[in-house]
């Protein structure tokens, strides 16, 4: 019967939760829609829910204080936002920023924590991902001290793309430079190369992968890496 169907919200770690696990949690979760350049968090921040994507991406960044930014990680429809709410003291340490536009559902954070000590289905679906997020950001941190800007910037778009399944997305140079960590002219010339070699097509503040094969070609190792480790930890 219809009645009987299960619920299928898109978020990876929601629809992996056994039927009485996951109807706990849908009954506290309400849906939230993500607004490009929207900010979810901020360095300090108490956070006060747990945030499950099901379309869209948000970028995880380290506000330096020179004024300067960094993308340390993403999150879309296989995690959750909120890790330290769930494993910390629930405060805080990064700027959350919606890059892809999209939706979702969030849970008070104490209710969430009370369900993952409840639950063991999702305290080992948190665990993982933490596992995940730990490889991803030590994968950044090498990728950023060891591999041209070129080959970089590929992987961000190729991976921004994965997140957002999509091979057309908003995207400022402006944002693009900050995520990488570099000058908005150093981003632009490299940007500019790509759109000349057929990969890309860029017009403000919209870019489109023309080019997977080609752009995967250009790309670092850490694109590989994380697409296999994804692919074994989410399965896909």
């Amino acid at each position: 019967m219809l009645g009987d169907l299960r619920v299928i919200t898109g978020n990876r770690i929601l629809d992996a939760l056994p039927e009485a696990e996951f109807e706990r949690l849908r009954s506290h979760h309400e849906p939230v829609t993500f607004a490009l350049r929207q900010v979810l968090q901020r360095p300090g921040d108490r956070i006060d829910y747990v945030y499950f994507p099901a379309k869209g991406a948000l970028s995880i960044l380290i506000l330096l204080q020179d004024g300067a930014a960094i993308e340390i990680g993403t999150i879309s429809h296989e995690g959750l936002l909120g890790l330290a709410a769930l494993l910390g003291d629930g405060i805080s340490l990064h700027e959350v920023i919606i890059q892809g536009a999209g939706s979702g559902f969030r849970v008070g954070a104490r209710i969430a924590r009370q369900e993952m000590e409840r639950s063991e289905a999702f305290r080992a679906l948190v665990l993982k991902l933490s596992q995940y997020v730990l490889a991803e950001i030590s994968q950044n941190a090498a990728c950023n001290g060891h591999h041209a800007l070129r080959a970089r910037c590929a992987r961000w778009l190729l991976t921004m793309a994965d997140r957002v399944d999509a091979d057309a997305f908003p995207l400022s140079q402006e944002f693009l430079a900050m995520t990488l960590g570099v000058q908005r002219t150093a981003v632009t010339a490299v940007a500019q190369k790509l759109r000349e070699e057929g990969l890309i097509h860029y017009t403000r503040g919209r870019i489109e992968i023309v080019d997977r094969t080609g752009l995967t070609a250009a790309a670092c190792e850490c694109y590989g890496v994380m697409k296999d480790l994804h692919r074994h930890s989410f399965g896909d």
